[in-house]
């Protein structure tokens, strides 16, 4: 496999599971999960607004339909964005808002942190880093 091709692809692998961190109280039905998403700082939809739009960076990049480098660029501004959200989100939500594990918020922030992780793997892969 190309080495060009699973940098971006391990990439898209952690926006999406971002996407799906953040899902999970609307998947399993969990009353209160507005309150809970609200009651911090920062809403961490935001973070996961940024998610989908790096989902899009990193295909375009990988396709080259974007230049490479200004995609990883990008992926990687996006990923210490989402970061930086879903951990001021994290630091400062309120755990009693809705009936879920408090672990929850650090697997948000981990899956958060795996985005820029893989964009900083994407960059070293082309060269820029």
């Amino acid at each position: 496999m190309d080495r060009l091709r699973v940098a971006p692809t391990v990439g898209i692998v952690a926006s999406v599971a971002l996407v799906v961190a953040l899902s999970i109280p609307y998947l399993l039905g969990v009353d209160g999960t507005g309150g809970y998403y609200g009651s911090g700082g920062v809403n961490p939809l935001l973070a996961g607004l940024f998610a989908l739009v790096t989902i899009i960076v990193f295909a375009a990049g990988r396709e080259e339909r974007s230049d490479p480098q200004l995609a990883a660029g990008v992926a990687l501004a996006l990923g210490v964005f989402a970061v930086i959200v879903t951990l001021s989100w994290a630091l400062t939500a309120r755990v009693d808002a809705v009936q879920l594990t408090s672990a929850h918020r650090w697997v948000v922030v981990g899956a958060a942190g795996s985005v820029p992780l893989s964009a900083g793997w994407y960059a070293r892969t082309l060269g820029v880093l």
